[in-house]
C-alpha cells in the first residue's frame, strides 16, 4: 500500500487530494494510505480513512519526525504562502513557509533515504507560473523563469532546492486555482467574484492580466497522475485555456446569470498592489496530456462542477 504524505491539507489543493485518494480506496483495487498534515486544527469535514498530523513545515525537527514516522513513499507539498502582495511585504515569512520549509522536507527525506538503501521516497513540490515575467505566454516546462514578484523569486528558489536535491522529484507548476471546499478560511477568483456580484456589490476587475484557470479536481487529478507514474521532471498541470481576469469574470456573471453592470473594468496600473503580476501567463500542456494523459476540463465545465457542489452544500 502506497504511503502518500500531503502537506497543506486544510487548502483547497490539499482537501481535493485528500478526498481523491478516500474515493479512489472506496473504487479502485489500488489502496493508498493517506496521511494529511497541516497547521493547526484538521479543518475537513470528513475526518476518517486517513491519518492527521498538526505539522508546522516551518520547524526543521516536526517535519523530521513526521516524515520519519509515517515514511511516506511520495510527499505532495501544497502548502504555500500564496497572497501576493502579502509576500512582496512579509518577505521573512514568505521565505520560511515557501523556501526553508521546502529544504526541511527534502533534508528529512535524504537522511531517511541514505540510512534506508530501499527507500526511494518521490517529492512532488507545487509551483506557480509566477516564476515567469509574463511576457511571452503560454510557457512550456523548458522555458527559462524570470519572476518579478518576491512569491515567484521564492517559489523559483524552492525549485531549484528541488531539483537540486538528492530525491526523486517532480514540479508541477500550475495558475489560478478554483473551487470548493470545507471550512474555506480563503475565498479564490471564482466565489469571490460570484459572491460580490450576488451581493450587488461593485467590483475592480482588471483587463490586462491573462491566466488560465485551473480547477482543483484537475490538480489534484495531475498530481496523483505524477505520484502513481513516479514521474519525474516540470510539468504544467492547469486549464487548457487563457482568458483575460476580465473575460473570466464575465464568465462567472453570465454562468449565474448575475449583473455585469457592477463589474468595474480597470488596468493592473491603477490598483497600486504591492507587487508586480506577468501580465500574460498560460501553459502549453502537451507533456502532462502526452506523458501523464492529463485531461484538464473547459472553464465552463469547472463552473458547472462548482455550481453542483455549492448546490450540495445548501442542502
Amino acid at each position: 500500500m502506497q504511503r502518500i504524505l500531503i502537506t497543506g491539507t486544510n487548502g483547497l489543493l490539499g482537501q481535493k487530494l485528500v478526498y481523491l485518494l478516500l474515493e479512489r480506496n472506496l473504487t479502485s483495487a489500488k489502496q493508498y494510505q493517506i496521511i494529511a498534515t497541516s497547521r493547526g486544527e484538521n479543518r475537513l469535514v470528513t475526518k476518517k480513512g486517513y491519518q492527521y498530523f498538526d505539522l508546522d513545515i516551518t520547524n526543521s525537527a516536526e517535519v523530521e519526525r513526521v516524515f520519519t514516522q509515517t515514511k511516506p513513499h511520495v510527499v505532495i507539498n501544497t502548502a504555500a504562502m500564496t497572497n501576493v502582495d502579502q509576500c512582496e511585504k512579509e518577505r521573512k515569512i514568505c521565505d520560511a513557509i515557501n523556501v526553508d520549509a521546502v529544504s526541511y522536507q527534502l533534508r528529512a527525506l535524504e537522511k531517511m533515504q541514505h540510512a534506508e538503501k530501499n527507500y526511494k521516497p518521490h517529492f512532488i513540490h507545487l509551483s506557480t507560473d509566477f516564476v515567469f515575467d509574463g511576457e511571452a505566454g503560454p510557457y512550456s516546462e523548458t522555458d527559462k523563469p524570470n519572476p518579478i514578484s518576491y512569491y515567484g523569486h521564492s517559489k523559483y528558489n524552492a525549485d531549484v532546492l528541488v531539483e537540486e536535491s538528492a530525491v526523486s522529484w517532480a514540479i508541477v507548476r500550475t495558475i489560478i486555482v478554483y473551487g470548493v471546499v470545507d471550512n474555506m478560511s480563503r475565498s479564490n477568483l471564482v466565489l469571490w467574484a460570484k459572491s460580490a456580484l450576488q451581493k450587488g456589490e461593485k467590483i475592480n476587475v482588471i483587463n490586462d492580466q491573462f491566466r488560465a484557470p485551473t480547477l482543483a479536481e484537475d490538480l489534484a487529478e495531475g498530481c496523483m497522475l505524477i505520484a502513481d507514474k513516479k514521474a519525474k521532471g516540470i510539468y504544467n498541470i492547469s486549464g487548457r485555456d487563457t482568458y483575460s481576469i476580465l473575460d473570466l469574470v464575465y464568465q462567472i456573471a453570465d454562468f449565474w446569470q448575475l449583473n455585469k453592470s457592477l463589474i468595474q473594468v480597470v488596468s493592473s496600473a491603477t490598483l497600486d498592489q504591492p507587487a508586480k503580476r506577468p501580465p500574460r501567463t498560460g501553459f502549453i500542456l502537451d507533456k502532462a496530456i502526452n506523458q501523464l494523459g492529463y485531461k484538464p476540463k473547459s472553464f465552463r465545465e469547472g463552473l458547472n462542477i462548482i455550481d453542483k457542489q455549492l448546490k450540495g452544500l445548501d442542502k
